[in-house]
């Protein structure tokens, strides 16, 4: 058998059983999803999935935990959008700079409160919670409080959560888990952060 027809062979018993998983899934419903891991992308990848909302004329809201002072480009871009995004900086910034434990918990259940009423609002279709999984990590809000709050949302709507060190229990209750792997990263050479690429 040439290696062109055993490609054939392949892609023919591959292309069966992607088709008959396409049949299977038929159930339609909001998912949460988890960006996690050490590696850089966690954030990139949840605002991707904000512009496939958009393009499909979907209702986002974005509530930034923790490194709520930095300004982005991505915040300036989304804001055009006027009331099709929700973007709301709330932390003061990564828990290394602010090294006050009790105002972190402050912030970061303020803005879970934030977040719970997007959480409940069934014309926003995506909610993203970003670096929420350094809160849950911390303990700055229990995830007792926020399972709840997950599963009464409304049912189409879906949630990223992004961050580093996603609980178990997150990573139990999500429909989609995601770990990024750092394996190079130029600050560790010596190169600092830089417009279109870290922010």
């Amino acid at each position: 058998m040439t290696e062109s027809v055993e490609h054939k062979a392949r892609m023919e018993r591959l292309k069966t059983s992607v088709d008959r998983r396409i049949d299977a899934a038929q159930e339609e419903r909001g998912l949460v999803m988890v960006f996690t891991g050490a590696g850089k992308g966690k954030t990139t990848a949840a605002l991707g999935m904000v512009w496939r909302c958009l393009g499909h004329g979907m209702k986002v809201a974005i509530v930034q935990f923790i490194k709520g002072a930095i300004d982005t480009a991505e915040e300036r871009v989304l804001k055009r959008f006027g009331e099709e995004v929700t973007f709301l900086r709330m932390g003061e910034g990564y828990t290394w700079e602010t090294q006050d434990r009790d105002r972190d918990i402050r912030f970061a259940q303020h803005a879970w409160e934030t977040a719970c009423a997007f959480l409940r609002d069934p014309g926003y279709a995506m909610v993203i919670l970003d670096e929420f999984n350094i809160v849950l990590h911390h303990g700055y809000v229990p995830w007792s409080s926020v399972l709840p709050v997950l599963d009464a949302r409304p049912p189409v709507q879906h949630v990223v959560i992004t961050g580093r060190g996603a609980p178990v229990e997150l990573i139990e209750r999500a429909d989609l888990v995601t770990e990024t792997k750092q394996i190079k990263h130029p600050f560790r050479k010596g190169v600092k952060a830089q417009p279109g690429v870290e922010f």
